[in-house]
């Protein structure tokens, strides 16, 4: 697709890769850029910075992700890519409390699936569009120390996996962000995490990422580079990727 003139929303748009996004699509000439965050001063301040409109989500309720496309489709311009970015970090194992686990669940996963169940039947009546899922390098990996998180995230590949298998002959373009560290909120204070070895991206370098991949119509983004080289490792010998996690897990153990 052609960002200049489209009408694109991003969801989790106040700060980090969301922003990054936001005033992306905007420098390169969207005609309009919705600006949607459960923060809704955050998501003005984006929007103030871009020209953009500010409309509050709550990506947890179908509801209100119905109501955040429902507006824009009746006042704003037909979708042309939606950018379900919104996720959060919840770090633990086995003693994450059962509600933290649904919460990220409903966060990190359902929230794809509400925001496609309401965008694809409206792409598809209108002859295609594009869609950009954000996950994560442990969704193709995994997240030492984040069992909610790696687990949330390998199910957001998954779906967005399905969605490309199923709609992508259709005219439905499949977009899955999985980078690793990124400078934002949910990595404040986590400079030095096993995330960052490769690096921490700053989110205008991710939304140039984004782009190239969208326009091009390709599936997987990936910012680190390196991640590419480690699903393969993964892939070409299961047991020999594990130990070398538990080796890197050891490395990173609270001392």
């Amino acid at each position: 697709m052609d960002i200049k003139g489209s009408c694109i929303v991003v969801t989790g748009a106040a700060n980090g890769i969301g922003k990054g996004l936001a005033q992306k699509f905007a420098e390169l000439g969207a005609a309009h850029v919705v600006c949607a965050d459960l923060d809704l001063d955050g998501a003005k301040d984006t929007a103030e910075l871009i020209g953009g409109t500010a409309l509050h989500v709550d990506v947890r309720v179908e509801d209100s992700l119905k109501a955040l496309i429902d507006t824009v489709e009746t006042s704003i311009a037909p979708i042309d890519l939606f950018c379900s970015n919104a996720g959060i970090l919840t770090l633990g194992g086995l003693e994450v409390p059962n509600e933290d686990w649904q919460k990220i669940w409903d966060i990190n996963v359902m929230s794809h699936v509400w925001a496609a169940r309401h965008m694809v039947p409206l792409m598809l009546e209108r002859g295609g569009g594009s869609i950009l899922n954000t996950a994560s390098a442990a969704g193709l990996l995994n997240q030492i120390g984040a069992a909610p998180y790696g687990v949330t995230k390998h199910a957001a590949v998954g779906f967005a996996e399905w969605l490309a298998i199923t709609y992508g002959e259709q005219g439905i373009d499949v977009s899955v962000l999985c980078p690793q560290a990124v400078r934002s909120e949910m990595t404040r204070g986590m400079e030095d995490s096993v995330a960052s070895l490769d690096g921490l991206l700053e989110p205008d370098y991710v939304a140039d990422c984004c782009v190239k991949s969208i326009e091009n119509k390709e599936f997987l983004v990936l910012p680190h580079p390196q991640v590419k080289d480690y699903m393969q490792a993964k892939t070409s010998d299961y047991d020999r990727w594990i130990s070398g996690m538990q080796k890197l897990q050891e490395r990173f153990r609270p001392r």
